[in-house]
């Protein structure tokens, strides 16, 4: 079995215009995948608005840089993360069909494991 890592993007301005009929219904549809792939999970968690973000990268000089905010602005912001373990990037893509991102969508990434 390998472990493969669900990313999930979706578009942070939708998030916050949603109702709470339309967030109760997407938080429930995020515990029926639990439910029904408790045993393939491995862990998994939703993050803040990249707002709450802060970057840090080295400048030319090779001085750190802190910067409030993401590195990168985009339409879609990584907003949550599921760990998962499948036998093949087949199965992890089924696996990833099934959540719920309304506001976006997934990207599936094999999880590199170093000898």
């Amino acid at each position: 079995m390998s472990e493969y890592l669900i990313l999930i993007y979706e578009n942070e301005a939708a998030w916050e215009g949603a109702d709470a009929e339309t967030a109760g219904k997407m938080m429930a549809a995020h515990n029926i995948f639990g439910e029904q792939n408790g045993a393939k999970l491995r862990g998994g968690n939703a993050l803040h608005p990249t707002s709450s973000a802060t970057s840090l990268r080295h400048d030319s000089s090779g001085k750190l840089v802190v910067t409030d905010g993401a590195f990168a602005e985009t339409k879609e912001a990584l907003g949550g993360y599921y760990v998962i373990e499948a036998a093949d990037l087949d199965e992890a893509i089924a696996i990833a069909a099934q959540v719920p991102a309304s506001f976006g969508g997934v990207e599936v990434r094999p999880i590199r494991v170093f000898d």
